[in-house]
């Protein structure tokens, strides 16, 4: 997928000032039990941030006729950008200063969003022609949908995992109650 296929990274965005039920929250302080459901709802928020980055990039790679690793670095650049800036708004609507809570995006969100893009981007990279599809190429957006759907399916349970540990979005969500 040209460059295309980046896109599906919308796993980023960690901004929790968007009025989502994040039953089981208080579930990570304390008792070591976190929800499938909190993880799944961290994992979808980041996934959007990095969709974002991610389709951006392509888009922009690929109109510039830049090369299919050039677009790629652009498109997880981006992810981690859109990523962060999603959990950012959330923590800034809180009240918080711009230096903790670019500390607390970085802290929460890093390890989704390296998970998030290293499976979606290895999917685009080993799936055959997927690298050279273009935009307008019908195989491009499925072979985004399946990256997704598996750096979803692979990032939910390290995010669970943090989540019980008080680490990543349990974080964030301190800022938030």
């Amino acid at each position: 997928m040209q460059h295309d296929a980046h896109a599906e990274h919308a796993h980023h965005g960690h901004g929790h000032g968007h009025g989502h039920d994040h039953g089981g929250h208080h579930e990570a302080h304390g008792t070591g039990k976190t929800s499938w459901r909190m993880a799944a709802l961290a994992t979808l928020h980041c996934l959007t941030g990095c969709a974002i980055g991610e389709i951006l990039g392509m888009v922009i790679g690929t109109a510039l006729g830049w090369s299919n690793l050039q677009t790629m670095i652009l498109a997880i650049i981006l992810a981690f950008f859109f990523g962060y800036a999603l959990t950012l708004r959330g923590i800034l609507a809180a009240g918080v200063d711009f230096r903790t809570a670019f500390r607390v995006a970085l802290a929460a969100d890093t390890l989704s969003i390296a998970v998030m893009e290293l499976i979606d981007n290895g999917v685009i990279a080993l799936w055959p022609g997927a690298m050279d599809a273009h935009l307008s190429d019908p195989m491009f957006w499925w072979i985004l949908a399946i990256a997704l759907a598996a750096a979803f399916v692979v990032t939910t349970p390290v995010n669970k995992w943090l989540i019980g540990r008080g680490k990543g979005h349990a974080v964030v969500h301190q800022y938030h109650h």
